[in-house]
Parts: C-alpha cells; structure tokens; sequence
C-alpha cells in the first residue's frame, strides 16, 4: 500500500519547525525523524496525517555530548550511534549493549534514540533506560521551552507528555558513578523481536552492601517505570542470592502485566521476576 497524500515539510532551524508544528499538529501534522514506526504505519494508512515535517535538516539535532555529568541525546541521534560507547564509564557500557537489542540493524542506522521515546512503546529498550535513569526529555513548542522527567514523560503505551505542537529536541541521562555495576535482560520469541518483558538493574557497593540501586521492568504493563518494592528490598543488603530473589520476588509482586496475544498475565508476571532476577545477577557479578 501507499501512504495517503500529506504534505512535506523539510524547516532549517528548530525555530521554523516548532512554528510549522504551531500551525499543522492541531490539524495531525507529526515530525519525522528516523521514521522506522510513522512510516510503516503511513505506507498501510494506519496513520494518515496531513502535513509531515521531516527534522533530519537540522544539524544540531543530531549531536550526543556528554557534560557537566549529563550525557545530552540529540531529536535524530541515530540507535547505531551506541553501537560504540558515546560516553566513558558505565553508561557509555551500558548503552552500548543495550541498543544491540533493538530490533536489527537497518533499523538502528536510520531510527533514532528521542523517537523511541516519543513513540513510548512499553517494550522499547531506550524507554527502559530513559526511565530507569531518571531521564529528562526537553520539549520545544512555540511557547518556550520545558523539561518533563521520565515518570512523568510516559504515560502509557504510545502516550506521552508531550503536547501535539511540542518537539521532542533532546533526552538528557545522568552520567554513571565509575563504580555502578549494572545488568539488563529481556526476553523475546526471536531476536529483534518486541520483548515481553525486560529489566534493567543498577546499583552500588558500600562496605559490601548495595547502596544507590534502580531497577526498572520494561514490556510488562503499560508503561517502562521503577520497582520501588524491589529497590527497598535490596537496598542496603548484600548482593547474594538471597537478596536478589528478594527483589525480583518484590517486582513481580507489585506489577500489573497486560494481557496480548503474545502472553497472559501470569506468564508475564513470572517472566518479570526472571528477567529483574537476570539483571541483577549480572549486575552482582
């Protein structure tokens, strides 16, 4: 099938497109970026929007800095840009292996990190990090400008924060003590295939116990969000077996899966506590 017919705009400056996105996105104008979810959706005429306004002119959308203890994520900073470090320390790490579970790699070398994000599917692995990290995205409308924090930025599956004229210019992490160990794992049917569920596990060691931890589920409800009920349950314990069934126990205790084709609410629930137990041992090793 072919898209129906929409109208292209391709602005300069971020200054014309949150002006272009002013006057079109009341009428379902949408950005593209990397395209690899609107154009699909487009090509079978799932999404029909009238005007599309294609931000890959804009130069300084596409930078990744890391400074003052942020690392900066530019509108179409592409996946694959991870594929080598773009920081140093364990988030540079992290990253790196993470992205290497985004679906395959033509799609890592034109999607991009912010549009993940603002997509907001529950089983995007940069969703995961996004929220697990405490991220915080800076959206540009002709208003002005405002940062929105992880926990507040996804909603729910494909809903954000972000208000139909605003753009989505950058996504900023905080840069990773030297010393955080960390582990993530995700189960899926094949590879680049959308997990069922994920997990992403950080924490610190003090005089043998943990200190700092975070674990985030992803794919499993609605949304990619923090266990608080397993962080307790770690936090301050040494990072053997008993305490890392404790937390995955308490993550799957507290979670709320959805229910698909794919899996039911039992078996998710179950693949929750495997996959916060995974993370976390190979965090602890």
């Amino acid at each position: 099938m072919k898209p129906a017919p929409f109208e292209y705009h391709a602005p300069d400056t971020v200054a014309e497109t949150v002006a272009l996105l002013g006057e079109v996105a009341p009428e379902g104008g949408r950005v593209l970026a990397g395209g690899q979810s609107l154009a699909p959706a487009m090509a079978f005429r799932l999404a029909r929007p009238p005007h599309l306004v294609d931000i890959n002119r804009i130069a300084e959308l596409g930078r990744i800095s890391a400074t003052d203890g942020v690392l900066t994520v530019g509108a179409t900073a592409r996946h694959a840009a991870f594929h080598d470090p773009v920081a140093a320390g364990p988030l540079g790490a992290l990253m790196s292996a993470v992205v290497r579970h985004v679906a395959h790699l033509p799609i890592r070398t034109r999607g991009t990190f912010c549009g993940s994000l603002a997509h907001a599917d529950p089983a995007s692995e940069w969703c995961l990090v996004a929220a697990t990290l405490g991220a915080e995205m800076t959206a540009r409308s002709v208003a002005g400008r405002r940062s929105i924090p992880a926990e507040q930025f996804f909603e729910w599956a494909m809903v954000t924060a972000l208000a139909e004229d605003e753009l989505l210019v950058a996504a900023r992490l905080p840069l990773l003590a030297p010393d955080t160990r960390w582990g993530f794992c995700e189960f899926s049917r094949r590879a680049g295939d959308y997990a069922l569920a994920m997990a992403l596990a950080l924490f610190r060691l003090k005089d043998g116990a943990v200190v700092e931890p975070r674990i985030g589920l992803g794919g499993v409800e609605g949304r990619p969000r923090r266990c608080a009920e397993a962080e307790a349950a770690l936090l301050g314990r040494p990072p053997d077996p008993a305490s890392l069934a404790a937390a995955a126990a308490a993550a799957a205790a507290t979670v709320d899966p959805m229910v698909d084709g794919q899996a039911d609410a039992a078996y998710r629930r179950e693949l929750a506590e495997v996959m916060v137990l995974r993370a976390l041992q190979r965090a602890a090793a």
